[in-house]
Formats: C-alpha cells, sequence, structure tokens
C-alpha cells in the first residue's frame, strides 16, 4: 500500500507541474522567447484536474481500508512440539525447565486470581511473562489438567507456553499486557485505540472467538467444551486480548471432552446453574419442587457453547457505528444459535462462515457507498 500511495503522490505532483507549469521554468522560457506568446493553460481547468486525480487517490484508498484485513503482528514460524517462540526472539527455544523457571524467572507482582492458581507478571530475560502458582493442593488435579491442555493444544488460538514445572506446581505463559477480555471497553475507550474501536476490527475480534471455540470442538483431543463460562464475565475471563487485537484462550482447567460415538457427555460442574446465559439442557430439568440432584441432572454436549456465542459477540460488537447493522445482519444466524434443541443449532464453522459473509458485504457496501460521493 505504501508504495502504491507514493506512486500516485509522485503522479500527482507531475500532473500538477506540466498543467500549472513550473515558475522558473516558465520564467526562463519566456526570456529565451523574448515576447513569444504563451499558451498558459486556465486555472479552472488545473483546479479540475487536480481534483479529478485527488477523488482517484482517495479511491484507491478506501479500496485498502475496506478490503484489507487489519494488520497484525507478523507471526513466527511454527516451533517443533516443547518448543516456544514469543515477541522478537529469533529462534524457537525449549520449554523452560524446572530449574530454569526457579532460577531464571523473576516474580514481580501478583495480576490475578481465580480458584486454581494465582498469576504472577514476572520476567524473564527481560520480557514480561505470566507466572501462575496452584492455589491449593484441593484443585491439583484441575490444575495439572489446565496444564496438559496448554501443552497439547498449542496453537494460534492459545496462548504461548513457556514452560512448567509440576514439582512446583507453577506455569509459564506469554504475557498479554491488556489482559482479559473483560477489559476489552475499558481499552478501547483510551485515546490510543480509537483507530481500532471500529464495527471492522470488533466484528473480527468476534471471529476470532468463534473460531477459538471451532478449534476447541475439532482439537487434537477431540471434541472439548469450555466449561468456565457459567455467565458472562466469567467466560470473558478465560480469553486474553493480544497487543495486536486478537484473542487468545487463556485458562483450559475445565476442558472435559465429548464423544458422540461412544455417547460420552458432560456436565460442567456439580452444582445447579441459573440463568439466561447458559444453555436450556444446563438448568436442572425437573422443577423447583425436586431439589437438586447431580446424580440425575442430565449430561449435554458442546452444543452449549453455541448457545453463548451470541452473548458474547454481542459484547464484542459494542455500540460504536456500524455494530448495530451487524447485528441486524447476524440475526438469523444468532436465533438459530439459540435453538431449544441442541441439534439444530449451527456448527461453531457455520457461524464462522456466515460472520465472515457479514464482514465482506458490509465492507463492499460501505465502500460502494463512499465511491459514489467521489
Amino acid at each position: 500500500m505504501d508504495v502504491k500511495i507514493d506512486w500516485y503522490y509522485f503522479l500527482f505532483h507531475f500532473i500538477i507541474q506540466e498543467i500549472t507549469g513550473d515558475n522558473s521554468m516558465e520564467k526562463k522560457a519566456q526570456d529565451s522567447r523574448k515576447g513569444a506568446p504563451h499558451r498558459a493553460v486556465p486555472p479552472a481547468v488545473g483546479l479540475l484536474f487536480s481534483m479529478a486525480l485527488m477523488n482517484t487517490l482517495l479511491y484507491f484508498c478506501l479500496d485498502w481500508f475496506f478490503i484489507s484485513r487489519p494488520r497484525s503482528a507478523p507471526s513466527s514460524a511454527h516451533c517443533p512440539h516443547g518448543h516456544f517462540r514469543m515477541g522478537q526472539m529469533k529462534n524457537c527455544s525449549p520449554w523452560l525447565s524446572c530449574e530454569e523457571l526457579r532460577t531464571e524467572v523473576r516474580q514481580l507482582k501478583r495480576v490475578g486470581e481465580g480458584a486454581v492458581k494465582r498469576v504472577f507478571l514476572s520476567e524473564w530475560k527481560e520480557r514480561k511473562v505470566a507466572l501462575s502458582r496452584l492455589t491449593s493442593l484441593e484443585m491439583k488435579d484441575d490444575f495439572l489438567h489446565g496444564l496438559r491442555m496448554l501443552k497439547t493444544l498449542q496453537s494460534k488460538h492459545v496462548v504461548t507456553l513457556l514452560g512448567y514445572c509440576e514439582e512446583d506446581n507453577t506455569i509459564l505463559t506469554e504475557y498479554h499486557p491488556l489482559g482479559s477480555l473483560s477489559n476489552l471497553e475499558e481499552t478501547l475507550n483510551l485515546s490510543k485505540y480509537h483507530s481500532v474501536n471500529t464495527w471492522q476490527h470488533r466484528l473480527q475480534l468476534a471471529m476470532n472467538y468463534v473460531a477459538i471455540i471451532h478449534y476447541l470442538h475439532h482439537s487434537p483431543l477431540g471434541t472439548l467444551v469450555m466449561c468456565d463460562s457459567s455467565d458472562l464475565p466469567k467466560t470473558l475471563s478465560q480469553y486474553l486480548l493480544t497487543s495486536n487485537f486478537s484473542i487468545v484462550v487463556n485458562d483450559l482447567d475445565a476442558l472435559p471432552l465429548v464423544n458422540h460415538s461412544s455417547r460420552t457427555f458432560v456436565k460442567c460442574g456439580h452444582r445447579e446453574l441459573h440463568g439466561d446465559f447458559v444453555a436450556p439442557e444446563q438448568l436442572w430439568p425437573y422443577g423447583e419442587d425436586t431439589p437438586f440432584d447431580d446424580d440425575l441432572m442430565p449430561s449435554y454436549d458442546e452444543k452449549i457453547d453455541i448457545w453463548k456465542i451470541p452473548d458474547v459477540s454481542s459484547f464484542l460488537l459494542g455500540h460504536v457505528e456500524g455494530s448495530d447493522m451487524v447485528r441486524f445482519h447476524l440475526f438469523d444466524i444468532h436465533k438459530a444459535c439459540k435453538s431449544q434443541t441442541p441439534a439444530e443449532r449451527p456448527t461453531a464453522r457455520e457461524i464462522l462462515d456466515t460472520y465472515e459473509k457479514v464482514l465482506n458485504l458490509l465492507r463492499e457496501t460501505v465502500m460502494s457507498q463512499t465511491r459514489e460521493m467521489l
């Protein structure tokens, strides 16, 4: 794009000079001709040419702005399993060992805490990292499950694992200073991020989120369900906002496996769930007169994640100019997500395809309207 703009910039100045003529050159020519008649182009014609060229430049700029995807930080090549690369690192490095975690990582301050682990902002080789420590031995099974998920699911959708030590119950991951998705509105309200606080970028975030759900439903381990999602704030806390405004899943402590072939389904926790955010099949089905009993509670599958997508996406879209138009175009697919019958809900792939179509449609619509104004 920069090369294209530079070329048009050069062309603009070239034509202006050809139309109006350089003052010094014109003076020399007049002196040499000694009064020979000079047919100057009327200023109005030069102005019209200038306006036409500026409109052309604007056309190409808008074409690039609306059609091209938002720029993202250059991604590093895939590292072999058991290795990582982050930031400006040129080479892949093996996951840090217990000894390296003990001697090379400097703990700075606590930045978060959940039921399973405490998270500390730390430093490793002058790089900011996140060090997670087990909160209590009672939660060790969940902690180790989350570690196993991190090790197995490493991809662009999952926070980068840097090392771990089962002896010390510690996990080291990449640090993302923008924090969890819960901070999205606060972050986008900062003046330095106003340029990305648009419906285009917000819809891209929603697409990132649905892509993560699709990845979990088709993971190397099989169909995984995001169980730590009993309400919107809890769900948002499971994901991190990266510096290039994409999303990675961070908390993998509660990812049970569904196997439709063996009819193995899941239950998220052992307590009764309430509210409209969770899927209907997650609610106690036997009425208020029958006390909740986990043994009697029916199990369910990954379609509970689909039910929650409209609510998460609506949060991500926010209330910026154009977001309501996006919601209008997503109405039908979101209505299907809220089907009372789980089997009738679309897959994450189908939702992602619809989001992609809507993004392209609205970009082309906005650009066409702008072209007509030129």
